[in-house]
């Protein structure tokens, strides 16, 4: 197997010269002919006419997919269905149980509850990330004759309160576990640290690290200081990871493997390309720490969004060279990197290794291709490609729904525009920032003025707070129409909302000379 590989491997690189490139109607059949299955061997590559393309396809589809469902789910017996009703009964009971176990507690909070009832319902609720239920149980919890302060409980309630951005509680929770007579670990204190920082409260962050060391029992391991490296990058003080770094290594603690990919990803974020490569050249040097394909991926996607070509390749034959082995991400990645720079043959030889090792398209897959078709004008595919997502139980999601307006937008078919919507409305899908701003960009495009402002209206429904590109979208609709007096008015309204839900107005002659 590991022999093939390397052989697809060669043939997949073998597509990806970068001197080499296809007309764009080449281009494009090349691409639509990979998108079809053949019953025989599971794939065929030969151009198919682009009239009986999407027919053709779908036929073979569901011939392939009744063939898969044959071989992976076989006729059952009736044991097996009456043993599969049985399991279901009892599944169906125990959630039952948790749900109604509050109000089987009464007003006056029974304190013999069973413990395995109350313990499952609470562990249901923090893998759930149910904040509020989880402390409502936690209380029961408490009241129960049985219980005896556990640490492990404390801290894996920490840890969720800290992935909800709730630091106050958190906060209200590290004292009652103090109040209970348990001791603080590395883990309480790493997981309140967590907590703040998740939060943006960088500072009490590091005042949670300050303390840890004034306790020979809770001295920070490397799992605290990723957690503080994370929460730095992420607000770009690249000054703080320096500084963590250098005292980490002053205490003899090595970064890991999910440090080091945490520092490439943000290096490769920021544009900081030399600094990135020096940490991964520190890294492939760490014998404790190897790369994986978080770090690959973290480097391919730097270079992809940068227009990197080139470099992307040379870092996936790097990657591959020292065992580092491809996931779905992997390819979701190198296929958006193509797909923005129109390298439709090199997306091609992707798909064709992706079908041939069985990796099975996600949202995102779908989502790189419908955003290709769509951004050359091929609705045509596109929506075949939407359907077809649709048919194989893929959820789309916001993205999906963005790239499809924004092809309607600048195909000028504001009806289909109208189609999202409804479906959007009809689903569990939530629409954000972005999406409107394509659908306002779509109206404005045609000049409908008041649909936009419509729009606008229905994002601030949703909670969406309006950004830069939402004004200079409603700016530049409203200044090819001449009406200066509204791009003054929506300038006024505006003047309230930054980066982060606040915007600074943009000058009138940076508008116009665009």
């Amino acid at each position: 197997m590991a022999a093939s590989c390397s052989v697809a491997t060669e043939g997949f690189l073998r597509h990806t010269d970068s001197n080499y490139t296809l007309p764009t109607s080449q281009k494009l059949t090349s691409l639509r002919s990979f998108i079809s299955l053949s019953p025989l061997d599971g794939l065929c590559f030969a151009p198919i006419k682009q009239n009986s393309w999407p027919q053709k396809f779908s036929w073979v589809v569901k011939c392939q997919q009744k063939k898969n469902r044959w071989e992976n789910h076989p006729p059952e017996s009736g044991v097996m269905k009456r043993a599969q009703i049985k399991a279901l009964s009892i599944i169906l009971r125990r959630e039952a149980a948790k749900t109604n176990m509050e109000k089987k507690a009464g007003p006056k909070k029974s304190k013999k509850l069973l413990p395995r009832t109350v313990l499952e319902a609470l562990t249901d609720r923090i893998d759930n990330k149910q904040w509020e239920s989880a402390l409502k149980v936690f209380d029961i919890l408490r009241e129960q004759l049985w219980y005896r302060p556990n640490p492990r409980i404390y801290t894996r309630l920490l840890v969720m309160l800290g992935k909800c951005r709730q630091y106050e509680r958190a906060e209200s929770l590290f004292k009652l576990m103090i109040d209970e007579g348990l001791e603080p670990s590395i883990e309480s204190y790493t997981a309140l640290a967590s907590a703040y920082s998740r939060s943006g409260l960088l500072q009490k962050a590091f005042s949670v690290l300050d303390q840890m060391k004034t306790f020979p029992q809770c001295q920070p391991d490397v799992y605290t200081y990723s957690i503080l490296i994370k929460s730095s990058v992420e607000v770009s003080r690249f000054d703080y990871v320096d500084m963590l770094l250098s005292e980490m290594s002053e205490n003899g603690i090595k970064p890991n493997t999910v440090t080091y990919n945490t520092i490439i990803d943000a290096y490769g974020k920021a544009g900081k390309f030399k600094d990135m490569e020096d940490v991964l050249s520190e890294m492939l040097e760490n014998t404790d720490s190897k790369p994986d394909v978080w770090t690959m991926n973290a480097t391919l996607r730097a270079f992809g969004n940068s227009s990197q070509i080139e470099m992307m390749e040379n870092c996936y034959e790097k990657f591959q060279g020292v065992g580092v082995q491809p996931d779905i991400r992997t390819f979701n990645i190198l296929m958006y990197a193509y797909g923005k720079e129109r390298l439709y043959d090199k997306m091609t030889a992707v798909m064709e290794y992706m079908q041939k090792y069985y990796f099975s398209w996600t949202t995102v897959t779908y989502n790189v291709l419908i955003d290709a078709f769509g951004k050359v004008g091929d609705i045509a595919q596109m929506e075949y490609l939407f359907n077809l997502m649709i048919s194989e139980g893929v959820k789309p999601d916001c993205i999906t729904l963005c790239s499809l307006v924004n092809a309607y937008g600048k195909a000028r078919t504001i009806r289909k525009i109208v189609r999202v919507m409804r479906k959007l409305e009809n689903s569990d899908i939530v629409p954000d920032t972005a999406f409107f701003n394509s659908v306002m960009d779509a109206y404005g495009r045609v000049g409908d003025l008041a649909e936009m402002e419509n729009v606008l209206i229905q994002m601030k429904d949703k909670g969406c707070k309006p950004d830069r590109i939402t004004i200079a979208t409603m700016t530049k609709a409203y200044l090819s129409k001449g009406m200066v007096d509204k791009v003054q008015e929506l300038e006024q309204k505006m003047s309230n909302i930054d980066r982060f839900g606040t915007y600074r107005p943009t000058t009138m002659k940076s508008l116009t000379n665009q």
